[in-house]
Order: structure tokens, then sequence, then C-alpha cells
């Protein structure tokens, strides 16, 4: 099925605000944060840090996942392994059910976007609801990889 054909649907090209990826740098070279969620802006041509913060429990981070609309977001994910403490940079596609059909698409065809100026990323995970981006969900895809 084509989606083409819908008026919502777009190729869009959205550009990744240079803040995006110093928050990241940040992130993963100087632990600035624990996390940090983007955004597209208000007119759906870029994509912004929507919010970034060193609480380090995981519960907040989810909080501040919005219950009806998509994000993206980076996490630093500590966990135990048999040889220790790790830690990955997770990258989390945020799309809930009840998001509306057009954050969904775009959310959808921006990703890529986003993803690609991320270098250092050390896991994947899409979540439609808060249990496929739960603490023991992001622990089964580490431990997978």
């Amino acid at each position: 099925m084509s989606l083409t054909g819908f008026p919502f649907y777009r190729n869009i090209s959205v550009a990744v605000d240079g803040a995006c990826i110093d928050k990241f740098e940040e992130l993963k070279l100087r632990k600035t944060s624990k996390y940090i969620i983007y955004k597209l802006n208000d007119t759906k041509t870029q994509i912004v840090v929507d919010k970034s913060s060193t609480d380090s429990d995981y519960s907040t981070f989810l909080e501040d996942l919005p219950e009806e609309d998509c994000r993206w977001a980076v996490y630093d994910f500590a966990y135990s392994t048999a040889d220790g403490e790790r830690n990955k940079i997770v990258f989390i596609s945020w799309s809930p059910d009840n998001a509306p059909v057009r954050s969904k698409m775009t959310y959808s065809s921006s990703k890529d976007a986003l993803r690609r100026a991320f270098n250092g990323v050390g896991a994947e995970i899409q979540g439609t609801d808060y249990a496929e981006v739960s603490h023991e969900a992001l622990l089964d895809k580490v431990l997978r990889k």
C-alpha cells in the first residue's frame, strides 16, 4: 500500500539542530546527562532538544515520554553482567499507539536524519507502549547484542 495518496504523508526532509548533536556528544563523552529527549519543532522542519536530565531513575525518564505524542530519546543505560558494570547508549523511537497518525508518520519518516547524526549508539529500540521501553525491555535488548 502506498502512502503517497494520503494528504498527511510527505517525504519530509528535516534538519537536525546542532544543539541535538552537541547534547548527544556531552552525554556520550562527558556524561553530563542521563538522557535526552528530542522532538520536531512546531513547523516540523527541524529536530530539536525537548529535554535533558541527569536523573538516573528510569521511571522519571518514562514519565517524560508523552502519552499521546511521539519523541526520540537517547538513554545512557547502565546494567550489570557477569563481567561487571556496563553502559550502552540506547536510541529510542517513541510512537505511542494513541498518538495522532500524522505525528507517527512524520516522526517515522524523520527518524533516520537524527539517528545518522549520532555516532556511538549501542542499541536501538522502538516503543509503542511503556512495556516496550521498560527497563527490562532495554536490558533484554542490550544483553542480546
